[in-house]
């Protein structure tokens, strides 16, 4: 199969957990593949992300943000459809500048750090058709994050947001090519009764350059429909990564460094992690 060029990771995990698990593997990107893991196949990755210039425009708080560990678990149902749960254990700010915004006077923020657990996001993936020769893989992918953090940590909403995405992929050759479109409904975090629709998007592309060894980049982000200003907290963001991934066995480790696109997007970062699969359980 023309998918399983992309790497030794595809190789080596195939025969052990199934071919569709070569490319349903994403960190340190955020595009979503369509492909799945595979049934009866669990995915954990973890990892931690440092962001340099982070701002909270909700609560008027600008920093350097930890998140560590991050956390991730992927649970294939079926050969088509898998679970995703998705988090952070604990978020971790140091305050470097505030200004005035609608939720600083709730905050219970003293001296210059703070901290929280994260939000964590339950989604569901389907692939809706398979890759071929001449026509890349289709999947769907929809997501709700539920409001884990606390606004009064400075860190949080105390709100819901929707997102559902139209997934498209295709190998070619030793690269890999995968693409995200979607609609996100996100909570008017100041005004409760209001709510902001975004366009969501990502590519992300990952390359082959050496045994077990892949060069990724991705930009994914949202952006703003609404005519005029948005509420705070829905504004457009988008974030670039660059990094590489190296597979051994059934563990993939990753690295890659953040930049921010928008004034809202902290200005530089990075990300490193491992990812690890095992057959769980098996699908009747």
């Amino acid at each position: 199969m023309s998918r399983l060029r992309i790497g030794t990771w595809a190789t080596a995990v195939s025969i052990v957990l199934g071919p569709t698990l070569a490319v349903a593997q994403q960190r340190p990107l955020v595009t979503e593949d369509p492909e799945t893991v595979g049934a009866g196949i669990v995915l954990f990755e973890t990892g931690f992300d440092y962001r340099r210039g982070e701002r909270f425009p909700v609560s008027g708080l600008e920093g350097n943000l930890w998140r560590v560990p991050t956390v991730g678990f992927s649970i294939g149902l079926s050969s088509i459809a898998e679970v995703q749960i998705d988090g952070g254990l604990y978020s971790h700010l140091t305050i470097t500048d505030r200004f005035d915004a609608p939720l600083s006077e709730i905050l219970e923020v003293d001296g210059d750090t703070t901290s929280s657990v994260e939000d964590m996001v339950i989604g569901t993936k389907i692939r809706l058709a398979g890759e071929t020769a001449r026509r890349p893989a289709f999947g769907f992918r929809f997501a709700t994050k539920l409001p884990n953090a606390s606004n009064e940590s400075g860190l949080g909403f105390d709100t819901t947001e929707f997102f559902a995405s139209l997934l498209v992929g295709k190998t070619i050759q030793s690269v890999r090519l995968v693409g995200n479109i979607g609609v996100g409904t996100l909570a008017d975090p100041t005004r409760g009764y209001r709510q902001n629709d975004v366009f969501t998007y990502g590519v992300s592309v990952a390359r082959a350059v050496a045994q077990g060894l892949e060069v990724v980049g991705e930009i994914n982000g949202r952006f703003d429909t609404r005519n005029g200003t948005p509420p705070q907290g829905t504004e457009s963001r988008a974030l670039m990564r660059f990094g590489t991934r190296y597979t051994r066995g059934t563990a993939r480790f990753d690295v890659a460094v953040l930049v921010g696109v928008t004034n809202e997007d902290p200005t530089v970062g990075v990300t490193a992690g491992l990812t690890y699969v095992f057959q769980a359980f098996q699908v009747p």
